[in-house]
């Protein structure tokens, strides 16, 4: 597998999934170095201090990953991308049709990343019987990945369990961004169904993994980031 070109250190994204962004500093602080990339979503904006921890992070050299899922009719998905694309972020997703996919990448403009959502990870097949979606999970990952490639995205997050399909039916260019990674097999997943470790993730193709809990409830949360660490440039290489 032939690997972007990205430094092996952003692979790791860390997913702060925290209630305040006093807790997002102090974990930031105590992680340091041995992370460069951080997400934060819907819990963290609803803190009220979204922006201002963002703000935060990026004068500390972090890269920011907006995981706001955007959804809505295509003009609102447009405006609220417009408003975020000179903000610093690095990623913002989309979790909608082609016609909002499209709004956000002609509004992204030249350093935000706009990644398609294709199947969240706590899904399976009853949860997609239950949305009445009637076709099996993969070929959903690859009918999303297409027409988000299709809409302009640069990228989209699915399994990685799925990779290997995308890359080999989709596009090798599209960044793939894989959520619902444990690093060992015997891990609690939790809300997560459809997980991976970290080697296999970036043995079946992908270029970043998301990584959270393993991180952040780990008795010393930076040596836990640091073996992630270590198992990427081990699997990734220089």
């Amino acid at each position: 597998m032939q690997h972007k070109d990205i430094p092996n250190k952003d692979r790791l994204i860390f997913a702060m999934d925290v209630p305040s962004c006093e807790r997002a500093r102090a974990l930031t602080e105590e992680l340091g170095d041995a992370i460069t990339f951080y997400k934060i979503g819907l819990e963290l904006m609803m803190s009220g201090e979204y922006f201002e921890l963002l703000d935060w992070m990026l004068a500390r050299d972090k890269k920011v990953f907006c995981d706001l899922k955007f959804f809505d009719i295509p003009a609102t998905v447009g405006s609220a991308v417009r408003q975020l694309k000179d903000r610093g972020a690095s990623f913002i997703t989309v979790h909608g049709n082609r016609s909002m996919m499209e709004a956000a990448a002609e509004n992204k403009g030249d350093s935000l990343k706009v990644l398609g959502v294709t199947a969240l990870t706590s899904l399976d097949r009853g949860d997609l019987d239950d949305l009445g979606f009637a076709c099996d999970l993969e070929a959903l990952v690859l009918s999303r990945a297409r027409q988000a490639l299709a809409a302009g995205c640069d990228g989209v997050i699915s399994s990685g369990l799925e990779v290997p399909k995308l890359r080999e039916y989709v596009d090798n260019k599209l960044l793939v961004i894989s959520p619902g990674i444990r690093p060992v097999d015997n891990m609690p997943t939790e809300d997560q169904k459809r997980v991976v470790t970290v080697a296999t993730a970036f043995s079946n193709g992908a270029d970043y993994i998301v990584v959270g809990r393993p991180i952040r409830d780990a008795a010393n949360p930076r040596v836990a980031a640091e073996a992630i660490q270590a198992s990427i440039e081990t699997q990734v290489g220089a």
